[in-house]
């Protein structure tokens, strides 16, 4: 039997006044989803453990069993992986955001208006880029997704101990990088970012590109913000740790990232965006596809409403959560285990992830059927399953692929 994960990213939400105190999981029309919990064995699960704000990046790796306070140096390595960036041993990789600064220094709009094309035309002036007395280090920079980038710094004496640049709400400047310890890599590193961010608006704000945003009232693409620091890490192959052929089909270059650096096949998708405008009609087709193939184990992850989370956009999470749902329809259940969750919660009324459970489900041969007839947050909790955390998911999956041994005699 094959396994699946599929993880509808900051699915999981609070209770919304305006929704009569449902969550919008709760509130949406998800008949598909209700079939799955009726179907399954349902519960609630901690990304980690209860009450820690998770990134995607962790809780995957959690979800996947890696222990990412082991394996987890920062988001920057698995952005880099994912958008085809080959990282070396000593490599010191970013996640950036193309943003749009005010002619004062301010950073009014962290997104540059969700920009979708052309970016790769602005990561070409970066990559040109030289910055005056660090003519040691190589910068690598490739556009991601949507307003997602990546940056790698190549050189000698460099360390990811640097903080963020990015300010995380608008109406303020980016923050200076400043160095995590008292290393001189960590001191040259934060020196050459500053250099760095400053000289990209330099370049970008008259970036023929920008001209055209500006032109159509759009925000132009006119600074970097590098953010995630992280070294490249060392991780034991998926196939090498659990005896499965994987594969990954996800939307961002993150969760690529991971499934890159973990040894899974990368299953592209045509127009899978990130959004939710993303083509889930395609999504579905790679899923069916892949599990048509040869893997024994497939990741997904949809991103849609973990961007109307963070955009604090209502309408949006409910209509997405309702296109997943039709996605659902006349799934090959019968082919596989089937495991339904979210990697984090992120409430429209917090516009961020937080430390809330998530609801889940798994359905497959075999599994010990409860009484839950709705999936949502609070029926989940009421579920067989109870409440468990990431890293019991591959245990959970692995006894019922019978692919473990016993423990004792």
């Amino acid at each position: 039997m094959k396994s699946l994960i599929m993880i509808i990213d900051g699915m999981a939400d609070r209770p919304i006044p305006e929704l009569g105190e449902k969550t919008p999981l709760e509130a949406a029309e998800t008949p598909n989803m209700d079939k799955l919990a009726e179907n399954g064995i349902n519960g609630i699960m901690d990304p980690i453990k209860p009450g820690i704000r998770v990134g995607s990046d962790t809780a995957h790796l959690s979800i996947l069993g890696y222990n990412p306070y082991k394996v987890y140096t920062g988001r920057g390595p698995f952005e880099a992986a994912g958008v085809g960036v080959e990282v070396k041993p000593g490599d010191i990789a970013f996640r950036c955001n193309f943003a749009t600064q005010d002619e004062d220094g301010i950073i009014i709009d962290r997104r540059a208006g969700r920009i979708r094309e052309k970016t790769d035309k602005i990561a070409e002036t970066i990559n040109s880029m030289k910055i005056e007395g660090f003519e040691d280090v190589e910068i690598i920079f490739k556009e991601s997704t949507g307003h997602r980038a990546v940056l790698v710094l190549r050189g000698e004496n460099l360390s990811d101990k640097v903080s963020d640049s990015d300010p995380k709400k608008e109406g303020k400047p980016p923050k200076a990088v400043k160095p995590l310890n008292d290393s001189p890599a960590a001191e040259k590193t934060a020196k050459l970012l500053n250099r760095l961010v400053e000289k990209s608006y330099k370049l970008l704000k008259e970036h023929p590109v920008n001209i055209e945003r500006l032109k159509r009232s759009e925000n132009p693409a006119n600074i970097i913000l590098p953010r995630g620091a992280g070294e490249v890490p060392h991780i034991r192959k998926f196939e090498e740790k659990y005896g499965l052929k994987a594969a990954c089909i996800a939307e961002t270059g993150l969760i690529k990232g991971i499934g890159n650096l973990t040894g899974m096949e990368i299953i592209e998708v045509e127009g899978a965006t990130g959004g939710i405008d993303t083509n889930l009609k395609n999504i579905k087709d790679a899923i069916i596809d892949t599990i048509n193939s040869q893997y024994d184990f497939i990741l997904v992850n949809i991103d849609g409403a973990d961007e109307a989370g963070h955009d604090g956009d209502l309408k949006g999470k409910i209509e997405f959560l309702e296109k997943v749902d039709e996605i659902l329809e006349d799934f090959p259940l019968d082919e596989m285990f089937f495991v339904f969750t979210a990697d984090h919660t992120t409430p429209i009324s917090v516009k961020d992830h937080t430390g809330d459970p998530v609801p889940i489900v798994i359905n497959g041969p075999g599994i010990r059927v409860d009484n839950i007839k709705r999936f949502n947050e609070r029926e989940a909790s009421k579920g067989g399953l109870c409440r468990i955390r990431g890293s019991d998911i591959m245990n959970i999956l692995l006894d019922l692929m019978d692919k473990t041994e016993k423990f004792g005699a």
